[in-house]
C-alpha cells in the first residue's frame, strides 16, 4: 500500500482494511472534533531482507515511528497547522506508543509536545487484526477544560469514542460493499442520527432535525422510530428501495436515497458493535443523512443536456447522411468524369464529418474515442479512393481519445491524405498505405500528436519536400489540387500544427503532421 514504508510487508487483507480506514476516517475525526495521524513502525532492516512482516515487528520503548497519513476535522478548526505527514513521533508519546502497540490497549494521555505552544488530549489507539498490531492511530483534541460542553459535542465524542473501539478491534470499516448510490454522500456536518438497536433515535442533530422538517415531519425524531416516521413521509405510491428499511434502522451498513415531492435524501448507516462474550453484538447505530435536492436538480439540468446534445449530433449526422446521398445521386447524372469526380470527393468528405458526428451521439462525453472512429474510417477511406484496386492498410500506434474540436478536422486530413496516397501515390498499383500515430508533450507541456501516413508508391521524385505551420506556408505549386488545399488550412488553422512531405527510400512518401491537442486526454 502506498502510505506504508517501503520495508514493510502487509498482506493484501490488512492492506485493504487500511485503504478502507483512511476512506472513512473523516467520520471519526468529524465526531471526536479532532484530528488522526496514521503512524507505523520504522522496523530494522537486515542486509539478506528486503523487507520485513509488519506483524512480526517488535516494538519497544526505541522504536521510532513515523506518520504517513492525517487527516483534519470539517466540523472545528484543526489543531496542527502543519502538515504533519512523514513527521517522527515525538518522545513523550513514543513511550505510550510501545505500551498500546505490544498491550493492544487505548492509551489516552495530556499532551503538551505534539502541538505547538497547547495542551492537548491524545488518544492512542492500536489497530489490531487477527490479535497482532498492524498500525496505530492518535487522536489529537482540545480538551474540555473548564467549560461545559453542549449536549451535542458530548454526544459527537461518544459516537465517535464508539467507532474508535471498533477500528481498534479491526471491525469497521467493514468489507461489505456499500450497497446504494455513493453521489452525494452524506457527512457528520450534514446530518447526523443516533438510533438504538431497534431502530429508536436516541439523538438527532440539528441539521437532520431540518432535513426532516422540509420533508414534512413537525414531531420530535428523538424517542420515535425513524423507519416509521420515514415511511409515512413517502408518497403512497412511491416504490421504496428493498433496502431502505434496514438502513433507516440501522442494521446494516448501506446507503439508500429517498425522493419526495419536496426533497431527495441519501442516508449512510454505520451499525456499532461491541465485544461481548457471544461475540460481537450490535447495540446501535450512527445514520449520517444529507439534503441532495439541488445536487440531483443539477444531475437532471446535465442528463438533459447531454440528450439534447447527443441529440443534435444524431440529426447532424442523420442531415450530413442526406447530402452524401443527393451528391452520390447527382455524380450519377454527370456525364464529365471530372464532374462525377469532384463530387464523389465531396461525397466522401462529408461521410467522414458524419463519422465523426455518430460517434459522438453514441456517448456523454464531446470527448471521441479516435482509434474506434480511424480504425473503420482509415479503411474505408483506402477503398473508396480505388475501387478494385489492390491496397492493404497498416495502423501503428494510438491516438486515444480526442475533443470533438480535433476529432473533426483530424478526421478530414486523415481522409485527404489517404486518398491522395492511393490515388496518386500508388497510382491505380496494388501497394501498402500505413498510419502511425504517438502521442507525447512539447517542450511546453502541451500534449501533441505526430501522425505519420506513408505509402509504397512511385515517390515524390526529386521534387522538394513541402512543410506548412501556423508560421510557415510554402506550397511548391500554385496548381495545388484542392484536397491537399483542405489539408494544409485545417493542419495551420484548426489543429494548430504542421505538415511536412518527404521521400521514402527506395520508393515511396510519407506525410509528417504534428497537432497541438490543448486539452485532450490520454
Amino acid at each position: 500500500m502506498e502510505f506504508a514504508p517501503q520495508h514493510l510487508k502487509i498482506n493484501p487483507v490488512d492492506s485493504e482494511w487500511l485503504h478502507l480506514l483512511v476512506g472513512d476516517w473523516q467520520v471519526i475525526a468529524d465526531t471526536s472534533h479532532g484530528d488522526l495521524v496514521l503512524w507505523f513502525p520504522e522496523a530494522p532492516v537486515t542486509a539478506d531482507e528486503a523487507e520485513v512482516d509488519i506483524r512480526d515487528v517488535v516494538v519497544d520503548e526505541d522504536t521510532q515511528f513515523r506518520s504517513t497519513s492525517q487527516v483534519r476535522p470539517s466540523t472545528v478548526h484543526t489543531i496542527f497547522h502543519r502538515d504533519m505527514v512523514h513527521q517522527p513521533m515525538g518522545q513523550k508519546i513514543q513511550k505510550r506508543a510501545w505500551l498500546a502497540w505490544n498491550n493492544h490497549e487505548i492509551v489516552r494521555y495530556q499532551d503538551d509536545q505534539t502541538a505547538d505552544h497547547l495542551t492537548i488530549l491524545t488518544t492512542v489507539i492500536p489497530l489490531v487484526r487477527d490479535g497482532k498490531t498492524v498500525a496505530l492511530m492518535t487522536l489529537h483534541t482540545e480538551p474540555y477544560g473548564e467549560r461545559t460542553p453542549p449536549r451535542v459535542e458530548v454526544v459527537y465524542r461518544q459516537l465517535a469514542a464508539d467507532l474508535i473501539s471498533m477500528v481498534s478491534r479491526g471491525v469497521w470499516p467493514e468489507f461489505a460493499a456499500p450497497v446504494g448510490t455513493s453521489r452525494g454522500t452524506p457527512r457528520v456536518s450534514d446530518g447526523i442520527l443516533n438510533l438504538d438497536a431497534e431502530g429508536k433515535v436516541l439523538f438527532a442533530s440539528p441539521n437532520a432535525s431540518s432535513i426532516y422538517k422540509r420533508l414534512g415531519y413537525e414531531g420530535e425524531l428523538e424517542g420515535s422510530r425513524l423507519n416509521e416516521i420515514t415511511r409515512t413521509l413517502l408518497p403512497t405510491d412511491d416504490k421504496a428501495d428493498e433496502t431502505l428499511p434496514m438502513v433507516l434502522t440501522g442494521r446494516m451498513p448501506w446507503r439508500a436515497e429517498i425522493q419526495t415531492r419536496r426533497i431527495s435524501v441519501t442516508y449512510r448507516s454505520i451499525p456499532l458493535r461491541r465485544l461481548t462474550t457471544l461475540g460481537e453484538e450490535r447495540y446501535g447505530a450512527i445514520l449520517l443523512c444529507r439534503d441532495v435536492t439541488e445536487l440531483r436538480r443539477r444531475e437532471l439540468e446535465l442528463m438533459t443536456k447531454d440528450a439534447t446534445i447527443r441529440e443534435i449530433h444524431h440529426r447532424v449526422k442523420n442531415n450530413l447522411q442526406t447530402v452524401s446521398a443527393l451528391l452520390r445521386l447527382q455524380s450519377r447524372r454527370m456525364s464529365t468524369d471530372e464532374a462525377k469526380q469532384g463530387l464523389e470527393q465531396a461525397m466522401r468528405r462529408v461521410s467522414t464529418i458524419a463519422t465523426v458526428h455518430e460517434a459522438l451521439s453514441q456517448g456523454l462525453s464531446q470527448n471521441v474515442d479516435f482509434d474506434e472512429l480511424i480504425h473503420r474510417q482509415f479503411r474505408v477511406a483506402a477503398e473508396l479512393a480505388s475501387p478494385g484496386q489492390e491496397v492493404k492498410t497498416v495502423l501503428e500506434g494510438e491516438f486515444g481519445s480526442l475533443p470533438s474540436l480535433y476529432a473533426t478536422p483530424l478526421a478530414l486530413v486523415i481522409n485527404e491524405i489517404v486518398a491522395n496516397a492511393v490515388e496518386h501515390g500508388l497510382d491505380g498499383e496494388a501497394g501498402t498505405v500505413t498510419m502511425r500515430s504517438r502521442r507525447s508533450f512539447n517542450s511546453d507541456g502541451e500534449p501533441i500528436l505526430t501522425l505519420e501516413i506513408e505509402d509504397d508508391g512511385k515517390g515524390m521524385g526529386d521534387r522538394t519536400i513541402k512543410e506548412s505551420g501556423a508560421g510557415a506556408f510554402r506550397p511548391t505549386s500554385s496548381a495545388e489540387g484542392l484536397g491537399m488545399q483542405i489539408v494544409r488550412t485545417l493542419v495551420a488553422s484548426e489543429l494548430g500544427g504542421s505538415i511536412k512531405w518527404e521521400p521514402v527510400r527506395p520508393t515511396g512518401t510519407k506525410v509528417t503532421i504534428v497537432a497541438v491537442l490543448a486539452g485532450s486526454k490520454r
